[in-house]
């Protein structure tokens, strides 16, 4: 709503004067501040990215080594003696480093909707300050649920694959694999019959997929409920 010298608003049916058109330096003012805005939200996305791929190659080194370990404590030890205790206290470090992992791949998920939803209102800006560049944006200028989905996916809408082959699925996996021998070999060491244990095993690995699947749909819910949208897609279309 945009009120003239007097007060009153077009929209109030106010009869005042209609407010001068901005100059071309304020106009360019706006768009320098817009776009060193971009480059920010830009920088930050990036550098939120890097750190969680260094993240996930560091613990996925780890998983190797401790692997090449328990197979050599079994070659020294026969797998007698103390091994059994030796293998499950690794596995318990793999198993607290993942969830450390898993806990970062899903924040930075939730950063990076955030940096898409803040750059699409960004884009919004733009195009209000000059709307014939928007026919040449393929990402979308409306910050609501189909306007991220447009920017994450230009030429069709995002589909099973997507969430299939993302970062917190695989991470998710590779913990399931870790937690799942972990609390096998610890009902084993107290005395479970072996199909028990591995049945066990199997079932904690199940449903440490299935709860982190739950979790990180109950973040994405709980950013949308908590964002309000400046523009959405029918007004943008």
């Amino acid at each position: 709503m945009v009120a003239g010298p007097s007060g009153a608003s077009a929209e109030d049916g106010g009869d005042g004067p209609s407010p001068p058109p901005e100059s071309d330096a304020a106009l360019g003012r706006r768009a320098q501040i817009l776009a060193t805005e971009h480059w920010g939200l830009l920088a930050a996305r990036s550098t939120a990215q890097g750190e969680v791929l260094t993240r996930i190659t560091i613990y996925l080194t780890l998983v190797s080594a401790v692997l090449v370990t328990i197979g050599l404590l079994g070659q020294a030890t026969q797998f007698r003696a103390w091994f059994a205790g030796a293998a499950l206290s690794l596995l318990g470090f793999l198993g607290v480093v993942g969830l450390m992992t898993q806990t970062r791949v899903f924040n930075v998920s939730e950063e990076d909707l955030m940096y898409v939803l803040a750059m699409n209102r960004l884009r919004g800006a733009y195009v209000d300050l000059d709307p014939t560049v928007q026919r040449y944006f393929l990402a979308a200028i409306a910050d609501d649920l189909r306007g991220s989905q447009q920017t994450y996916s230009f030429f069709r809408r995002r589909s099973f694959t997507h969430l299939f082959g993302s970062s917190a699925v695989f991470i998710a996996v590779v913990n399931a694999c870790v937690l799942g021998p972990f609390a096998g070999g610890c009902l084993a060491l107290a005395g479970a019959a072996t199909g028990y244990a591995v049945s066990f095993g199997v079932l904690v690995g199940l449903a440490y997929i299935a709860g982190c699947l739950a979790y990180g749909y109950w973040i994405y819910r709980s950013t949308w409920r908590n964002h309000r949208p400046l523009r959405r897609w029918s007004d943008a279309a």
